[in-house]
């Protein structure tokens, strides 16, 4: 009852507004001393634990990455490349082209922080040009870059897509109808929902609103770019990662030298554009560290243990079992990966074993374990949060559209994939 409560208490401060910052290890602390722990020690040593090995995994990421956006923005590559875009789908598509494209790096292998900074400049200039309302920029985004091709389309090599392949001895491709059925769903049903939202916005005549006067400026000075070299510096981190397997610091690195390589002649630009992104990493890699110390501190309480008995028990039939397993856990803790391998790690050899012993599918169940990992955003994920802090906007003006693109739609699609599995048809 302790962990349900904190994790209403952290989604409504969070949906207020407030900051996760301050209020995650509030609410933490809150949950430690209802549940009988030390509550000084829980901070320091397991919240604060969370909340620094995520911060020394990933603030390099986050601050390469929001360095690569923040120049992509202000030597106009970004813009240049969202009026080609606009033209290939039509200036009145800007959501199908932000769509699209997040889902190309995704699939590419590029990490989904990673997505968040380099799409956001080109999404503004593309919502821009269409006149779509920033608030369903997140929802555009999450759907492409957080649902579909993070857990189901085949061959994803997101780690969402290759956790499983260790329990179940499978690989990235396992499952192939259940998750081009599911993919489907989610990429068809998001976008069809963010149409009619964009359609609703526009008869109310709520467009697009610059995020600040800076962005308006900068705008009007940048000077139409090549769009082959617009966007060389994009294809230069995709290849890095997926074809030589370059580490993503590195990747980012390189893509980073090839912008200012390009735009040379406008190297006075280069500090500013550099101290803006690097300004901009810091409170998004804040915001999310301090949503997985939430995490680490539920994962310790002794009720946990309980959550995960009930979820694992749920069922007979080993699939609802691990759907609903997975799915709740990575509600709880605010992370697709961290739940999954909350569950996979409590009865995954238990799946592997009647896999081997009945008519169940290994690769089945390696599917629907990636698909219910997603379908878990709630206000408190990590990802949702950095995306919110880098599009600055809050829960309020946008999370009604993520919740459905990024959680309903995605659940419906759970459900068609265990149904498919139920089937034998995978």
């Amino acid at each position: 009852m302790v962990i349900i409560v904190g994790l209403l208490l952290l989604m409504f401060f969070a949906y207020l507004g407030w900051s996760i910052i301050w209020v995650a290890p509030v609410v933490a602390t809150f949950v430690a001393y209802f549940s009988g722990l030390k509550v000084l020690p829980t901070y320091t040593d397991v919240y604060m634990e969370g909340f620094v090995d995520f911060a020394a995994k990933w603030f390099p990421i986050f601050l390469l990455g929001a360095v690569f956006g923040k120049l992509m923005e202000d030597t106009g590559a970004a813009k240049s490349l969202a009026q080609r875009i606009a033209k290939l789908f039509g200036s009145k598509r800007a959501i199908l082209g932000v769509l699209i494209a997040s889902a190309i790096l995704t699939y590419g292998g590029v990490s989904l922080f990673v997505v968040v900074f380099a799409i956001y400049p080109l999404a503004i200039a593309l919502f821009r040009e269409a006149n779509v309302s920033r608030n369903l920029l997140p929802a555009t985004i999450a759907l492409g870059a957080f649902t579909f091709t993070m857990t189901a389309i085949p061959g994803t090599p997101q780690i969402q897509n290759l956790i499983p392949t260790a329990t179940f001895k499978t690989n990235a491709m396992s499952g192939s109808i259940i998750g081009m059925v599911s993919g489907l769903i989610m990429a068809g049903g998001g976008y069809l929902w963010l149409a009619y939202r964009d359609k609703k916005l526009k008869t109310k005549n709520q467009g697009f609103t610059e995020p600040n006067q800076s962005s308006v400026a900068a705008s009007e000075e940048q000077d139409s770019m090549n769009v082959i070299l617009a966007i060389l510096p994009l294809i230069v981190v995709v290849v890095a990662l997926n074809v030589l397997k370059w580490e993503p610091i590195v990747s980012l690195l390189i893509g980073i030298f090839s912008i200012l390589l390009i735009n040379f002649k406008h190297y006075k630009k280069f500090i500013s554009s550099i101290n803006e992104g690097a300004k901009g990493s810091v409170m998004a890699v804040i915001n999310t560290s301090a949503a997985v110390g939430f995490g680490s501190v539920i994962t310790a309480v002794p009720d946990f243990k309980d959550v995960t008995h009930v979820l694992l028990n749920v069922s007979s039939n080993p699939l609802v079992s691990e759907a609903l397993s997975v799915q709740v856990l990575a509600m709880i803790t605010g992370s697709a990966s961290g739940g999954m391998g909350i569950a996979l790690q409590a009865l995954g050899d238990t799946w592997y074993h009647l896999s081997q012993t009945t008519n169940l599918s290994a690769d089945a169940l390696h599917r629907i374990a990636s698909v219910a990992s997603g379908a878990s955003i709630l206000p408190h994920n990590g990802a949702l949060l950095t995306l919110l802090a880098v599009t600055g906007l809050r829960h309020k003006e946008t999370y009604k559209d993520v919740f459905v693109v990024a959680f309903i739609i995605p659940t419906i699609a759970l459900f068609a994939g265990v149904a498919l599995a139920a089937a034998s048809i995978i």
